[in-house]
């Protein structure tokens, strides 16, 4: 009988230390408690979600994927920048600055082929900094076109991504935010050009003419400058906006376009025939023109 009740009063110690001992948290059994080695319970940190962030790098990988075939590299004598392809007759967007200087054809490379293309430069506005170049449908084969976005879509704070061939290494991608809107930047004639996106989306020298890109795919700016005192990316990149694009490209492919404008073009050249109201549009144009040049933005290529 004293063993019975021996054995009994054993067990049920036993088991008072197996409740204290899950208590105080030593057997985690549902991961949500650890214990220190004094005994105290701790509240363990989540795991980490793997699957999210697969589902995000997967997302920007996908992004790429559906719009790199879209984007081209610009040769343009020494020059090199970017463009994008914009209709399936083989017109291409880039910036006049880096045609400005090459002949009535330049050289592209359309999607990550290496195979070069002559396109023939349609129109180019420095005033914008937009231009126009065109390309043989039947030599390019099938293009793929990129959509234009709604510039009034566009919010700060979106993300994005740029594409392009910064120092010549073809199909690079950057990604980023929309970091401001409504910024002016100045053009290759000295023109504000107004309603820029600003990112922080890395643009380093070619990257110029390529697109920026919105989640969705769409084309909502051309990568044109970037604001730096050493010339390489600082995380201030400008990029005009597809508003403009869609304003001069019918221009362009019509054979006009805006004029490169300069301070005094169209006043009289002798300044002593000049009224008191063109003498103070010749000063208000002079002094917004120095205060770009101040500005220290560079091209992005």
């Amino acid at each position: 009988m004293k063993n019975i009740a021996a054995a009994l009063l054993g067990a049920l110690t036993a088991l008072g230390v197996c409740a204290a001992v899950l208590f105080a948290g030593v057997l985690d059994q549902d991961g949500s408690r650890t214990a220190d080695s004094g005994g105290n319970a701790q509240v363990s940190a989540p795991a980490t979600s793997k699957s999210g962030d697969d589902r995000d790098h997967g997302s920007l990988a996908e992004l790429y994927a559906s719009v790199k075939d879209g984007v081209v590299f610009v040769q343009a004598g020494q020059a090199t920048g970017s463009g994008f392809v914009i209709d399936d007759d083989g017109y291409i967007v880039t910036n006049e600055h880096v045609v400005a200087n090459a002949g009535p054809q330049v050289a592209v490379q359309i999607g990550e082929t290496d195979r070069s293309l002559p396109a023939t430069v349609v129109g180019a506005d420095a005033s914008t900094d937009i231009a126009l170049l065109k390309v043989d449908p039947a030599q390019a084969g099938d293009l793929h076109v990129l959509p234009l976005a709604d510039a009034s879509s566009v919010d700060v704070g979106d993300q994005v991504i740029a594409i392009g061939s910064p120092f010549g290494l073809q199909s690079t991608l950057t990604s980023g935010i929309v970091s401001a809107l409504d910024r002016q930047i100045r053009s290759p004639s000295g023109n504000a050009i107004s309603g820029v996106i600003q990112t922080d989306a890395a643009i380093n020298p070619g990257n110029s003419g390529g697109p920026l890109i919105n989640g969705a795919g769409e084309v909502i700016g051309v990568n044109a400058q970037i604001a730096s005192q050493s010339g390489g990316s600082t995380g201030v990149g400008f990029a005009i906006s597809v508003e403009t694009v869609k304003q001069v490209v019918p221009q362009l492919k019509a054979g006009g376009g805006s004029s490169s404008q300069q301070p005094g073009q169209g006043l009289p050249s002798d300044p002593r025939q000049l009224s008191q109201e063109q003498l103070r549009e010749l000063l208000e144009q002079l002094y917004e023109q120095r205060q770009q040049e101040q500005a220290p933005y560079g091209y992005g290529g």
